[in-house]
């Protein structure tokens, strides 16, 4: 290596390690921050959960004089009762996601340091090899778009939650005491109300049982990638109404456990990302389980996008770039075709023991 080139390494190592410093002095500002929001969002938490209870002895003050308040009364006790317990909610989950954050933070925190301390080596070493420098900045880029990853999932999943679950519960209160207090006056009205608060609970349950087996199916444990798989392309059907045909070759198999969430992982982003970013109306599954390894294709008719330019950009950006970071880091392979107005192929392959027993 002649000097001039050796001089421009060590300068680009150099700058790289400015500007990790800057962005770790940044991560240690940002923490500063959020460790200031998170106070000032567990105080507001506290004054919601007291005004709360103080709202739900109000109430119970309010129901021994049921019959003999004015209804507007009634209506107004209830409506702060509810709004109160909405914004307590709301600050909750605020409260968990910059916990969240603050945990995600420190973590890169920690990897940061320990990333300026291997570079500030190879800077004090320069006969280091050149081929472990570039390594570190990959692994510090797929830190990020882990955590990025992560928290892309974790929102989507207070948002359901949110317009969700938890808003028919906050509901269920109220119509709970509605019911109550026909009892005395109306019965068959009192049944009405039961049997809407019953299609309204199972509905609830429904939605929660969805949540669960997103997060993580107690089935992918017990029975495996294929019949997992089967289910939750049953479920995507009726719950978006597209039909998506899976195909399954080869021997229907277990496999190690990291395997099969990579697999029902990546074939769930790549039906979500169908549906939500190319509104297809056809999509097609296919695995196929061979002795070396297992192959899953995701095709659909949808809008298509150019691969190079999406890829550095949005969210579905994120998860597609990190699925392809888990997949190859199993050794495997990762691959799209996409064009604009021509709808999308993506494959990926892992390779696997011949023998594996469960």
């Amino acid at each position: 290596m002649t000097d001039e080139s050796m001089l421009n390494e060590d300068y680009s190592l150099q700058t790289f390690l400015e500007e990790a410093h800057k962005e770790y002095e940044q991560v240690q500002r940002d923490l500063k921050e959020i460790d200031i929001l998170i106070q000032q969002s567990a105080a507001e938490v506290e004054k919601l959960a007291q005004r709360n209870a103080y709202y739900q002895n109000h109430i119970r003050q309010l129901q021994r004089n049921f019959e003999t308040l004015p209804r507007e009364d009634i209506k107004n006790a209830y409506e702060d009762l509810l709004d109160t317990q909405q914004r307590l909610f709301t600050m909750r989950g605020q409260l968990e996601k910059l916990q969240s954050d603050q945990r995600n933070l420190e973590r890169l925190a920690e990897f940061q340091h320990r990333l300026l301390e291997l570079t500030e080596g190879m800077v004090s070493l320069p006969t280091a090899s050149s081929e472990s420098r570039p390594a570190a900045a990959s692994d510090y880029s797929n830190v990020i778009r882990v955590i990025q990853t992560e928290e892309a999932a974790r929102q989507s999943l207070v948002r359901k939650m949110h317009d969700g679950p938890a808003s028919s519960l906050s509901n269920f209160i109220l119509q709970a005491e509605i019911c109550q207090r026909f009892f005395d006056v109306n019965q068959e009205r009192a049944r009405a109300e039961l049997n809407a608060l019953k299609s309204a609970a199972a509905s609830t349950f429904s939605d929660i049982k969805d949540f669960i087996f997103d997060l993580r199916p107690m089935m992918l444990d017990d029975l495996g990638v294929v019949p997992t798989l089967r289910r939750y392309v049953e479920s995507f059907q009726e719950k978006n109404n597209i039909s998506v045909p899976i195909t399954i070759t080869g021997v229907e198999r277990r496999l190690e456990s990291h395997i099969e969430v990579t697999i029902f992982r990546g074939v769930q982003e790549l039906l979500n990302n169908a549906l939500s970013h190319g509104q297809a109306t056809q999509i097609q599954v296919s695995l196929d389980m061979d002795q070396d390894q297992v192959s899953a294709v995701v095709e659909d008719n949808g809008s298509g996008f150019n691969v190079e330019e999406t890829l550095s950009g949005n969210n579905r950006a994120i998860g597609l770039s990190a699925l392809r970071e888990r997949i190859e880091m199993l050794g495997g392979e990762f691959h799209i075709q996409s064009r604009l107005g021509q709808g999308t192929r993506v494959e990926f392959s892992i390779p696997v023991e011949k023998e594996y027993q469960i």
